[in-house]
């Protein structure tokens, strides 16, 4: 299947997202749709899937004008699209995520749930897979929920699959089987835009590169044709000059001291500690326990046993409550059900944890508390028509932007990120690192759980890693490598 999308214009009310951008498609390639944050990448891909009407241009599929009502109108002409924000029911098993709208059924009405079942182990199968069929899917993690929504796409027998950020919360070893089912995709002619923000993921598997900037298209190129500063360049119309900012850690003293925490069943006997000035970063393979060690620091699980000190002070954390009172913030994995309440607007998000320091006798401060998220949306650079604009209306990297700035508003102790720049585009990931280190320059302790091995080598002072819910290693900056971190993290000495 081809594609030609022409001079493609759209605005929701008077916000021009999209001003006559060209993008094309071949038969059996992988094509990259790169862009900052807010640039109209996932609207464009909207607009030809028919979840959106474009207001001006051309679509044409295989030569012939062509525009879908819906996305399932799209789907049954064979184009699948992998959204960011995954569209998993939690209520429902695994099984009937992967087939709804889809059911096999007899001449009966009646469902075939063991050919679907076979089908579906066949697709797990080929992406290396062991989700048990039978659960809640809300039981599985980000990761496998990212993996059932690639599976689900895989099972339409598409010609065309769109994947909006597929390996935002996938291991290495899941990304490179990943790759090796697009590569057979791209063999059997299936033709995959690629939209990430993992520079080193475009040059690995995609053949061309289109380049959006504040809805335009910049710059379309083959893969060898181009490189990662000129890419770059294009996306934010500026140079970086390092993808890491330099850091100089001045460690002070313990802010947040562990001792042989548990909690059966995902992790044992954890003990660390992180100083203030200091990013410590976590890494393992997913379902290692990192997130899950985390969510019992801040209290949104409980422990079975060990110990939480800061300050050298036994803190008591039940709740998250409890967390904020002692100075932790928490920004989760799962901005979109966890992170961010998506009716509010981007001011009531931010303004959620520190309302007490806008209240004076149970009455809101709204000079106090405008000056404050203007503030802050300024500093992060946050893209919004206004603090008003409802969270979920923002593209998926400003939403965490978003996230990040509500707890930096709290004034935080201790900051615990969990996949901090999972979504985000690389100039917005400079921004979330220069913040990062502003907050440790003044004092701020940082835990940063991250899929990333270069951003955890790139970021950390200190690096622990997980496996099988133990801490298998500790690595100081100038001794940690890939090769060192992945041998810990698949349980190796």
């Amino acid at each position: 299947m081809q594609i030609q999308m022409q001079g493609i214009h759209k605005a929701f009310g008077s916000n021009q997202v999209l001003s006559g951008v060209d993008f094309d498609l071949r038969e059996g390639e992988v094509h990259a749709l790169m862009g900052e944050n807010g640039a109209g990448k996932s609207t464009l891909m909207n607009i030809l899937t028919g979840l959106h009407p474009r207001d001006e241009g051309t679509i044409l599929i295989d030569g012939k004008e062509t525009y879908f009502v819906n996305p399932k109108e799209a789907e049954r002409q064979g184009i699948a699209f992998i959204h960011q924000e995954l569209n998993i029911w939690p209520d429902m098993t695994v099984a009937e995520n992967l087939f709804i709208g889809k059911e096999m059924s007899s001449s009966w009405g009646l469902l075939k749930s063991k050919e679907m079942k076979a089908l579906a182990k066949e697709q797990f199968k080929k992406l290396s897979v062991d989700i048990p069929l039978n659960i809640e899917a809300g039981q599985c993690s980000v990761g496998q929920q990212q993996m059932i929504e690639i599976a689900k796409a895989l099972l339409t027998d598409a010609k065309v699959i769109i994947m909006d950020e597929p390996t935002s919360a996938l291991t290495e070893r899941e990304i490179q089987k990943l790759f090796e089912v697009i590569d057979s995709l791209k063999k059997e002619g299936v033709s995959i835009v690629y939209i990430s923000h993992r520079m080193e993921e475009i040059f690995e598997i995609c053949d061309r590169i289109t380049v959006m900037r504040d809805g335009r298209t910049v710059d379309t190129k083959a893969i060898p044709q181009t490189n990662f500063d000129e890419v770059v360049k294009k996306m934010v119309g500026r140079e970086l000059t390092e993808r890491f900012p330099a850091r100089n850690p001045s460690p002070g003293e313990v802010v947040l001291e562990v001792e042989h925490a548990s909690r059966k069943g995902l992790f044992k006997d954890v003990s660390f500690k992180v100083r203030e000035g200091e990013i410590v970063g976590f890494s393992g393979l997913m379902g290692s326990g990192r997130t899950e060690i985390m969510r019992a620091l801040f209290g949104l699980d409980r422990l079975d046993q060990g110990e939480i000190r800061m300050f050298g002070k036994k803190a008591v954390i039940r709740k998250p409550v409890d967390a904020v009172k002692h100075g932790i913030g928490f920004i989760t994995e799962d901005r979109k059900d966890e992170g961010l309440i998506l009716d509010f607007s981007v001011r009531e998000n931010m303004v959620l944890p520190s309302l007490s320091g806008f209240t004076s006798k149970g009455i809101i401060s709204a000079q106090k508390e405008k000056m404050f998220v203007d503030a802050l949306v300024k500093r992060l650079q946050i893209k919004t028509h206004s603090s008003e604009t409802a969270a979920g209306n923002l593209s998926g990297g400003n939403q965490q932007k978003v996230v990040i700035a509500k707890w930096v508003g709290i004034g935080p102790k201790l900051l615990i990120l969990d996949e901090p720049t999972r979504g985000v585009d690389v100039g917005a990931k400079r921004e979330i690192y220069q913040l990062m280190n502003e907050l440790t320059g003044h004092g701020v302790a940082i835990i940063m759980v991250s899929s990333e091995l270069p951003e955890v080598l790139g970021m950390s002072d200190r690096i622990v890693v997980v496996h099988e819910g133990r801490i298998t290693g500790e690595l100081s900056k100038e001794e940690a490598t890939q090769e060192k971190i992945m041998t810990l993290a698949t349980g190796g000495q």
